[in-house]
């Protein structure tokens, strides 16, 4: 397990780099900058003020080099929009991105791991069929398009799901509320996911269950429920977690228009606020962090992925 980790933590390292590099060119080579987002009246003295004191004058491999020195030992930058840290900016969004992805991977996994084994075990039923369809409906569906008639029918309609917002915190923390504020984007946010999971943990258990051992285990006399959550779920579970790993960068990146629909505070809002402000450090500082929770999720999905099957250590 050690040089598992150790290989993949070398992986991570080289991806963070590349990462950081091609970011870093691309929205230091698009047209205009920082200063292109000065008031109108801004004379020509202040925008060239401005390109002097962020130091936008030096080539961009001396300022990514000079980035990638100070990003080393922890310092991403200020931002240019508020003149505070970039990690404190973005340190104060995580938490409500992950809160957000934490409870829609929990949720997708299990109700789309459920329905995935009620599909297949039902192949050619009533139930396979209502689940098929509402997997189509599911990836076929644009997810802001989505929101929007929740809203209108939650909210505005029936005025039972407040429609932004992510509940009173602190002190005047109420759990009702807080649930209240976490169905709609969750259930939006699970639509990028959840018809993924229900699909291939149907196509994986048909192929498991067709297999001699499943045969020989019913042939023993051994109950339905025990052949199915014992002996196929764990083999049929072998595709499904390696393909969750990949479905985690499609995750985030929805957070980032679920975020702006339901007002939800985190990083993907960040990201739009960066991008629209020019804000290099800031946009860089997201890059960043994005990155390294989609590899920390991914090496989890690894290390889950290995103790269902340890010959993907030897890989």
């Amino acid at each position: 397990m050690g040089k598992f980790l150790a290989n993949r933590l070398g992986q991570s390292i080289v991806l963070l780099l590349i990462v950081s590099v091609i970011t870093f060119f691309l929205i230091n080579l698009a047209p205009g900058g920082p200063s292109s987002v000065m008031r109108m009246d801004a004379s020509p003295e202040e925008r060239q003020a401005m390109i002097d004191r962020l130091g936008l004058d030096d080539p961009v491999p001396v300022r990514y080099v000079q980035w990638l020195g100070d990003a080393v030992r922890g310092d991403f930058g200020t931002s240019f929009s508020t003149s505070e840290p970039v990690t404190d900016r973005v340190m104060s969004r995580i938490p409500y991105t992950l809160e957000l992805t934490v409870f829609t991977i929990v949720f997708s996994v299990f109700f789309g791991i459920l329905f995935g084994i009620i599909a297949a075990m039902k192949r050619g039923g009533f139930r396979e069929y209502s689940i098929n369809f509402i997997s189509v409906i599911g990836l076929s569906v644009p997810g802001f398009w989505l929101g929007i008639m929740l809203i209108l029918l939650f909210s505005v309609q029936l005025g039972w799901l407040p429609s932004s917002g992510v509940g009173p915190r602190g002190a005047d923390f109420s759990f009702t509320g807080w649930i209240a504020h976490l169905i709609m984007p969750v259930l939006i946010l699970s639509t990028t996911i959840l018809p993924n999971i229900v699909r291939f943990t149907r196509s994986s258990m048909l192929e498991v269950v067709s297999q001699n051992y499943i045969r020989t285990a019913r042939a023993k006399g051994a109950k339905e429920s025990l052949v199915i959550y014992v002996h196929a779920l764990r083999n049929a579970l072998i595709p499904v977690v390696s393909i969750i790993g990949v479905l985690i960068p499609r995750l985030l990146s929805g957070a980032v228009i679920t975020e702006a629909i339901f007002g939800w505070p985190g990083i993907g809002s960040l990201i739009i606020e960066a991008a629209r402000g020019r804000d290099y450090p800031l946009v860089m500082g997201v890059t960043i962090f994005v990155t390294i929770v989609v590899i920390v999720c991914n090496l989890i999905v690894d290390m889950i992925y290995s103790k269902i099957d340890p010959r993907v250590k030897n890989v």
